[in-house]
């Protein structure tokens, strides 16, 4: 069942997307995780497109915040105002009270802001004036930023980025890929057309389902291993916390699912180890000085943990 919804939900999403298949595979684990996505890459390559897209393929409530210099928290989880009609105060929901949450340019906001984020992110609650407010489920934020350009922007506090599930760079498209984009948007937006094909029951089975894929011992002690590694490797200042582990645990869960396997494998876990740790690792600037990334870190780290093999 899950693998048939999703193949049939990656083909929606490619009516507006132009290649990216592997891409649009690692949206769907996250959203089959329960997890957050992070979106980094240099203006016009499909960011925004990518996350409106699997927006709109969902029945589910969506909001978009524009993140600016000048918003405030408040803008982002809401305001208690008093309402002189009926001589009391009321609630007044930001557009962090949705299923689907687009975070546009989320570095271009202050630490202070970016962190109205955390709570909602990790235990899909939020708290304003001491009342706390549950969120609807399944509840989903797609953040984009701009790795280039750095005026005007703030680095993400650590805590936001662990709470992320993966981050993703979508890069640009082959010649062919960008002759069909002109193709596709020739004469209208394909956006604009497309309609829902999950519903929210739906997902929240799915993502129950995803828990129950089995993970065997030796693909298990692996996965930790591997996670356990960024911490001992000479390269690397800070490594991947047990949030991490978990969520690739939590990930491989859920490509397997999405690949109609009722089991993990380690190819599961080397797939998916680049987008679900590097961007939770540091690595010493000694390593940055010689020219290394941590996407070649973890690479390499994936590369010499043994994979187990059955006997």
């Amino acid at each position: 069942m899950i693998r048939d919804t999703a193949a049939h939900l990656q083909a929606n999403v490619g009516q507006v997307i132009v290649g990216h298949e592997a891409m649009v595979e690692l949206l769907l684990v996250a959203l089959l995780a329960d997890g957050h996505v992070l979106i980094e890459d240099v203006p016009g390559t499909g960011k925004t497109t990518l996350a409106k897209a699997l927006a709109r393929s969902l029945n589910l409530s969506f909001a978009r915040i524009q993140f600016t210099p000048d918003l405030l928290p408040s803008d982002v989880t809401g305001i208690n105002f008093y309402n002189q009609k009926r001589q009391e105060f009321e609630f007044r929901p930001g557009p962090v009270v949705s299923q689907i949450l687009l975070a546009d340019e989320i570095n271009r906001a202050t630490p202070r802001t970016q962190s109205a984020l955390l709570e909602a992110m990790q235990e899909r609650q939020m708290t304003v004036d001491g009342d706390t407010i549950q969120l609807p489920r399944p509840f989903l934020v797609l953040a984009t930023q701009n790795p280039i350009e750095l005026e005007g922007t703030f680095p993400l506090p650590e805590a936001q980025v662990d709470r992320f599930l993966m981050q993703i760079n979508l890069g640009y498209p082959s010649e062919q890929e960008e002759n069909d984009i002109l193709l596709r948007y020739d004469r209208s937006d394909p956006l604009d057309d497309l309609a829902p094909v999950l519903a929210g029951e739906q997902l929240l089975a799915m993502q129950a389902e995803v828990r129950t894929i089995r993970v065997e011992a030796s693909v298990r002690e692996y996965l930790v291993r591997v996670a356990r590694a960024t911490r001992e490797h000479p390269s690397v200042e800070l490594g991947v916390s047990p949030r991490g582990t978990l969520a690739l645990y939590r990930a491989c869960q859920a490509l397997a699912a999405a690949r109609g396997r009722a089991f993990v494998i380690p190819d599961d876990v080397k797939a998916l180890a680049p987008y679900v740790l590097t961007h939770r690792i540091h690595i010493s600037p000694q390593t940055r000085l010689r020219g290394r990334t941590p996407q070649e870190v973890i690479a390499q780290i994936v590369s010499e943990v043994p994979v187990p093999v059955i006997s």
